[in-house]
Order: C-alpha cells, then structure tokens, then sequence
C-alpha cells in the first residue's frame, strides 16, 4: 500500500485493474501503434468494467469510491497503455460536468448508463481560434422556443471519436457571462465528427473536432443556467482533469522507470550489468526518487479532495509535478538505452512519445507556475475544490 493513502480497498482495485490492463490491453497495443487508428470496442470494453463510474455515487449505479480509487484506475491503465489511460481519464471530465452541475433529471438519466458503461461522455471546451483562451470561443447557442440552436465547432475534444454525450461550452451572450453549457448527444442531427487525425503518441486514443451545424438541442440539455459555462469549463479542468492527467502521466512514468530498471539490469556492460555503472545507477536514482515524489503529491491531493478540503493549489502542483517528472525521466531513460531506445522492439519510445501528450491539457506547466504563485501571493480567486467538493463516505477506505 501507498501509506497513509490507500486502504486495501485501493489495491485491490489496483490488482484488478493492472490484471485487466496486462491480459486484454497490452495484447492489443502493437495491432494500436501500427494502425493508430480509435479503440471503439476496447474503450468499451474499459467502460463495461464500471470504472468510468468510480466517482459517480452508488444511488446513481456508480462505485463511489472517489478521486483516489479513480487515480489509481487510470494509473494502472495507463502503466500498460497511456492510449487508454487517457480514454478513462477523458470520460471522467465527462462526469464531472453531470455530477456537479446536472439537475436530477439529468443526473438519473444519464449517471447510470455512464457508471454502466453504457455511455462515454466527454467535455468540449476549446476552439480552433481560442485554443485555451475560454473567454475567446465563438461557437454560438441560440435560444428558440424549447430548443438552442448550435453552431461552430470545438476540437482536441477527449473521447471525440467515441463518446455518447457531449459536454459542449458555447456562447449564449457576451462576456464572462455569457457562456453556457449543453449536453449533446452523439446522434443529433446538425453534430458531426471531423476526421480522425492520428497524432504523435497515445494511438487509440480520440481527441479530435466536434462540428454543430444548426445543431437544436432541448433546453433541458443545458447544465445550470445562462451563464453557468465558465463554471463547468473551470471546474472540470480544476477538480478532475489536473489530478486526471497527472494520474496518466504517473502511469506512463512507472513504465518508463520498470522498463529501463529491467534494460539496465539485463545489459552487460564490462562484464557485469549496465547497472551497476555507477553514471546509470545515478540516472536510476533520479529515476525512482521523481517517480516516488510525483506518486506522493498526486494521492496527497487526491486525498484531500475525496475529503471535501480545499486543494486547488494541490492539485495544480501534482499536474505540474507529474508531467515534469515523467519527461525529465522519459529523457533519463533514453540516455540509458542509448540507441535501443529509438526502436519499436522495446516500449520506451511508445512511452516517451505518450508522455508529451499530457503537457498541455489543463494548463500548461507555465499556467500551473503562475496559478501556484497567485497562491502564494494571496491573489487568488478562491478555490473549486472549496465551492463544489463533498466528501466521499470515510468507510469507503476499509470496504
């Protein structure tokens, strides 16, 4: 166990998943390198497992274990594919947006077939113009009648090529204000998908650009009220996708300090073993000390937030801590291997490609640095982990 963090409820669920990821994932990656094409019947496969549902409560047919539980599934599937950790990390952005902004209706209609896996939702937030900039998005909401009108287009959307639901942000008025939220079904008339691009890393994995073309959704799609946009778009980022990207980036990470422990190990060099080199040792050194640090600040958080405690700048720090440490090691680890790293016959460059995935979702390393320092400085503007986090049953952690 990961002390004072996990209970044997947490490992068993870590033992469950790194089974399933080993015997029905890890067959399965060369066929998703070679043809980097979109997992469909794996993603569902995952989502059959109910582990999308992990932070959905059980009154809605979710596992309601919590922030914790659900970073140590996406660490064990990601450990094995960072493809499929970051399709189980995607859909709980999806969650999220239902789970803290969603009326009951809503919440009865949709929390069930997701926990089920049934559905995959997704969050869509950025635009080809705007990027990260939320306030610059242009794809509109016209009210009409019982109905808004949709149109525009949002892309590096998780999920894109295999959701159920979209969670869309998109402009129904000027300013801060005028940005709201709809949840939109995959097969409405008027929304389409633009062509799978593959990417650098993580191959079958879908983030790619949702079109809506007059797109009428029912007013009773929409989460909260007019107005309520920047909220869902925040507080998905904040609460879920800070902690859910470094929890795919702790998993990617221990593949590429396990990899390159075994290489060293197995390596003759001068008549004994690469590692015991004493220039590698040091490398491995640094190597399992990041991974340690960044495991530590990521449950660290995580545990606060499943206590319903203010930890924005905790979770901010595990993504940056995270995706920097996993990248200072992916370079450590190809130091070790040398040439050996650059080939398909090994899994570190699949690995060191994968990595830089995680980078820019949720804000950058930068963005992170500057939201620590408005911390520290007092500047902040309060916290989401304050305004919407409850806290998981404490008896979860001995079930």
């Amino acid at each position: 166990m990961v002390e004072p963090f996990t209970s044997e409820r947490h490992e068993r669920l870590r033992k469950e998943v790194r089974s399933f990821a080993e015997a029905e994932v890890a067959p399965l990656v060369p066929e998703m390198e070679a043809s980097r094409t979109v997992q469909y019947e794996l993603s569902r496969k995952i989502a059959e497992q109910g582990w999308i549902g992990v932070t959905i409560d059980t009154d809605h047919g979710g596992m309601g274990l919590g922030h914790l539980a659900k970073t140590v599934i996406i660490e064990e599937l990601s450990r094995v594919s960072g493809a499929m950790g970051a399709m189980a990390q995607a859909s709980q952005l999806g969650v999220a947006k239902i789970v803290h902004f969603g009326d009951d209706r809503q919440k009865k209609t949709w929390l069930p077939e997701i926990a089920s896996g049934a559905c995959l939702p997704t969050i869509a937030v950025t635009e080809p113009e705007s990027g990260g900039h939320v306030l610059g998005m242009a794809t509109t909401a016209v009210r009409d009648g019982d109905d808004y009108v949709l149109n525009g287009s949002k892309v590096f959307v998780g999920n894109s090529h295999v959701g159920d639901l979209h969670g869309v942000v998109v402009r129904t008025g000027p300013g801060s204000k005028g940005l709201s939220a709809f949840l939109v079904e995959a097969d409405r008339p008027g929304f389409s998908l633009g062509e799978h691009v593959p990417s650098m890393g993580l191959h079958g994995f879908s983030f790619g650009e949702l079109v809506f073309e007059d797109c009428r959704v029912p007013a009773a799609n929409r989460l909260g009220d007019e107005g309520d946009g920047l909220p869902v778009a925040y507080s998905s980022s904040v609460l879920y996708g800070r902690a859910n990207l470094a929890a795919v980036s702790l998993g990617i990470h221990q593949a590429i300090v396990e990899e390159t422990l075994a290489y060293a190990s197995e390596q003759q060099r001068y008549g004994k073993p690469l590692a015991e080199l004493p220039n590698i040792k040091i490398k491995l050194g640094m190597m399992q000390s990041r991974l340690m640090t960044a495991r530590i600040a990521l449950y660290h958080a995580v545990h606060l937030l499943d206590r319903g405690l203010p930890c924005d700048a905790e979770l901010m720090n595990a993504k940056l801590v995270n995706v920097e440490s996993s990248l200072d090691s992916a370079r450590n680890a190809m130091e070790v291997h040398a040439a050996c790293g650059l080939f398909t016959d090994r899994p570190l460059e699949r690995y060191v490609r994968d990595a830089q995935h995680i980078f820019a979702p949720a804000g950058t390393s930068d963005i992170q640095l500057l939201r620590l320092a408005e911390f520290g400085l007092g500047s902040s503007k309060g916290q989401w982990s304050e305004r919407l986090a409850a806290p998981f049953a404490p008896e979860y952690a001995s079930a």
